[in-house]
């Protein structure tokens, strides 16, 4: 149901997020929002597929309890 991108464009997407986060790093230093700016970048950085990142995540977890 779920397609995973190609590495290349993983890779595309990587880069652009180093390169978006080191040139807002002097603005977002002074904002009060920057946590969510972050938050929002380790998303992009996390996304390997279409799928959700929060179901992707959820699926990986380790079953603690029963």
């Amino acid at each position: 149901m779920y397609q995973a991108y190609p590495l290349h464009r993983v890779l595309l997407r990587r880069i652009g997020v180093i390169l978006v986060g080191v040139l807002a790093l002097p603005v977002m230093l002074f904002r009060r929002d920057r946590a969510r700016f972050y938050s929002y970048l380790n998303r992009v950085w996390s996304k390997t597929s279409n799928k959700p990142v929060w179901l992707d995540r959820s699926e990986r977890v380790t079953r603690d309890f029963y």
